[in-house]
């Protein structure tokens, strides 16, 4: 049905079109029974996709990568997919409109998204208030925060204090996000002493009644194998809990799309970063001899994707794009391409 409807849908300004649908879809969570009909159609629930990864328990290892409910609106209502955790954000300590508009463009003869949003959210305050309120029913949700883009980098460390504290009663786990290319100078953030006085300095703050909540890194694709072994340096010195690889791109090598599209900046996201983006996973985890669990994203449109990133070392996988190009159905399809690959192999 959903591919039915994507001409339709495809036909107006993405960032439009997804205010439009997550308003229908919270209207029409409102609606007797609606809830339940979601369930029933999306949901694959077996022990046998259960994971266990950096001390919480996951559902499945499907989840849904931050930035498309950046401020914890639709968490209930996009848990009725399937998904086995949700991420919001990015999230900044204070509210900020994000960059001018258009800022997402569609790139449909790539099967691709470029977004330059720069973090647009309406706060760490109003997430966390929203969170407060949320019945989990076992869902892990994680929080994905960043720094104001007015904050100069010299003071970015106050940045990622600020939505840690907020977000810390109310998330599961951390992502701290330095490798997006939308906010200027962000991914500067990256090298290797600034990167460790933002992970140390979280680590350090990372208790509260006894409780710590693991913390995550989430790297671009845009970096070289020398920087690759800078960050699992970095993960192991800090012992940070894990990765999330990875991010948008800024390549935009073999695109088909028109000129006028790809020359858009921002962050690539979609098909073209499928290859990539697995190649980095295998990367940390063989070089790391498999230190640390890995949240493999970027380019996944079919269960084999999934499959794929897996294989290459990943512990869970997170959708984007993929869920917008394939529509909700692909959450189950990669769960049940997971049972079936699982039991081949028994």
């Amino acid at each position: 049905m959903y591919q039915l409807l994507k001409p339709l849908l495809f036909q107006f300004a993405p960032e439009n079109i997804h205010h439009i649908v997550t308003s229908m879809l919270k209207n029409g969570n409102m609606i007797p029974g609606v809830p339940f009909l979601q369930k029933s159609v999306f949901h694959l629930d077996d022990p046998r996709l259960e994971r266990e990864v950096f001390g919480l328990k996951f559902k499945n290892p499907v989840g849904l990568g931050a930035g498309f409910d950046k401020n914890a609106a639709l968490v209930d209502e996009l848990s009725h997919f399937g998904f086995g955790f949700i991420e919001i954000g990015t999230v900044t300590p204070l509210p900020q409109p994000g960059n001018d508009q258009p800022r997402m463009f569609r790139l449909p003869m790539d099967e691709a998204l470029i977004n330059r949003m720069g973090f647009n959210n309406e706060g760490a305050e109003v997430a966390a208030t929203r969170l407060k309120f949320l019945k989990r029913k076992g869902l892990i949700v994680g929080g994905n925060i960043g720094k104001n883009k007015i904050t100069p980098n010299e003071e970015a460390v106050s940045d990622y204090i600020k939505a840690f504290d907020a977000l810390f009663d109310v998330v599961d786990y951390f992502v701290v996000n330095v490798s997006s290319p939308n906010t200027p100078g962000l991914r500067a953030l990256q090298e290797k002493g600034p990167l460790k006085e933002i992970l140390n300095t979280l680590q350090q703050r990372n208790s509260k009644n006894n409780i710590s909540r693991p913390i995550l890194l989430k790297i671009a694709p845009d970096l070289t194998n020398e920087q690759l072994d800078d960050i699992i340096e970095i993960v192991t010195e800090t012992k940070i809990a894990g990765v999330i690889a990875t991010n948008t791109t800024i390549s935009r090598d073999n695109l088909r799309s028109p000129q006028n599209l790809k020359s858009e900046t921002g962050g690539l996201s979609g098909k073209p970063l499928t290859k990539r983006s697995t190649e980095v996973i295998r990367y940390l985890s063989e070089k790391s001899n498999k230190a640390f669990p890995i949240i493999g994203v970027g380019g996944i449109h079919s269960a084999q994707d999934a499959l794929d990133k897996l294989d290459a070392g990943a512990s869970l996988v997170q959708i984007y794009t993929g869920f917008i190009y394939e529509g909700p159905i692909l959450i189950k399809r990669i769960n049940q391409a997971i049972l079936k690959n699982q039991t081949a192999k028994v």
